[in-house]
């Protein structure tokens, strides 16, 4: 049985330096800070969400800034998301080259792939983003940011899945998350989720024998995140997962969804991620990232949290 994923939730990385993590996301990229909280599983890391207006699924980048923790520098390759792109207005790449370039960021051609138009660059932890130019995106973006609608990013447009060999891969989200084949060519096989082609519904399995093993640590992908619609269809999910015979969490209680975490075949971390209930269960919508917002259990521990976390300016 297939399940209903809906498309992209979310992407999440590790990063240095918040501050210089904030300015690339909000400033440079237009993204809106919808919350500012702290990784669940380590509490004195700040967790950051950036989306449209409303942090909705299919557009949202999260990032742990893990600077002075003793974290590593990470190495892009096979078992990790080594790509994330976003989906700007057709027309619009040239205004993103020079505002991006304005910014003093490096930014260059993307290679053609699957007939589309784009830029790539890195932010100041060398994650690799791209900019991909679409005239099939009608969300609505957050124009609160430095460009206007007709060049705002639209939300998330894709991941690149890096994996030594795809077939295992590309079975297990054909048989089990409702995806299918879209494109193929040597080294790429585009598929499509949650039952369309648009950005927000599309993974890139990049396969190549050769490619080193990833190295998990600052600069690189934590993991891609599917989005279903309730807690059941998650739950009957991880039921069939495990007797697929993968190795999936607990759900796990993000506050702003649920979720639960396992490797596909390739080695790359997916969680699937419940549509609900948003972030605005503690924040009016045009507060969204102003306080710093913590799960009830770690409100006793507050002050602790507040004085190990580095101050961040947000405009």
């Amino acid at each position: 049985m297939t399940h209903p994923i809906l498309g992209l939730h979310h992407v999440t990385a590790t990063v240095d330096d918040a501050q210089q993590d904030l300015d690339f996301c909000a400033g440079g990229l237009g993204l809106r800070l919808v919350k500012k909280t702290v990784n669940f599983d380590n509490p004195h890391v700040y967790h950051f969400y950036y989306g449209d207006e409303r942090g909705t699924p299919g557009t949202i980048w999260t990032t742990f800034p893990y600077k002075g923790h003793g974290v590593r520098v990470g190495r892009a390759g096979a078992g990790q998301v080594t790509a994330t792109a976003f989906s700007v207005p057709s027309g619009s790449l040239d205004r993103w080259r020079r505002h991006l370039q304005a910014r003093g960021v490096a930014v260059s051609d993307g290679l053609p792939r699957f007939g589309e138009s784009s830029l790539v660059c890195a932010d100041p932890s060398g994650l690799a983003f791209a900019l991909v130019a679409s005239d099939r995106d009608a969300r609505t973006p957050w124009t609160g940011g430095p460009l206007d609608e007709t060049a705002a990013i639209r939300g998330l447009h894709s991941v690149t899945l890096t994996v030594r060999s795809p077939e295992r891969t590309v079975a297990l989200l054909t048989d089990l998350l409702g995806g299918r084949v879209v494109e193929d060519t040597v080294s790429y096989i585009r598929m499509a989720v949650g039952g369309g082609e648009a950005p927000g519904q599309l993974l890139d399995v990049r396969h190549d024998a050769s490619a080193e093993p990833a190295v998990n640590g600052l600069g690189t992908v934590h993991h891609v995140a599917l989005a279903i619609a309730t807690g059941d269809e998650q739950a009957r999910l991880r039921d069939e997962l495990i007797q697929y015979g993968c190795t999936v969490t607990d759900i796990r209680d993000r506050c702003y969804f649920t979720s639960i975490y396992f490797r596909e075949p390739g080695g790359v971390l997916l969680e699937v991620a419940t549509a609900g209930p948003g972030f605005t269960t503690d924040e009016d919508v045009r507060a969204l990232g102003r306080g710093l917002k913590l799960p009830p259990w770690e409100e006793p521990h507050r002050p602790d949290i507040e004085r190990a976390l580095a101050p961040v300016t947000h405009i």
